[in-house]
């Protein structure tokens, strides 16, 4: 018996279309949720639904009406109702 092993072929990887850093004025995407907003300026990963997922954003608060950037895991964001608004 010729036993050969045949390559194993991996599909191609999605690709990232939202992973270059863009400027706090024109985001991927724009989450509300209540007087909370959140600019998504950079995404880390393809796939938002992973546990651990998170997003770069520039999040603007009652307290922080010029907004904080920062990571933000995209289960906090989504929890706490947001919706996409752009």
């Amino acid at each position: 018996m010729n036993a050969t092993a045949t390559p194993t072929v991996k599909p191609p990887k999605a690709k990232n279309e939202c992973a270059k850093m863009r400027p706090k004025d024109k985001p991927y995407e724009v989450w509300q949720a209540g007087d909370w907003t959140w600019r998504v300026l950079k995404k880390w990963q393809v796939d938002d639904n992973k546990p651990f997922a998170r997003w770069f954003c520039n999040v603007v608060t009652p307290m922080m009406p010029e907004g904080e950037m920062g990571d933000v895991y995209v289960s906090e964001i989504k929890g706490a109702g947001a919706v996409k608004i752009a």
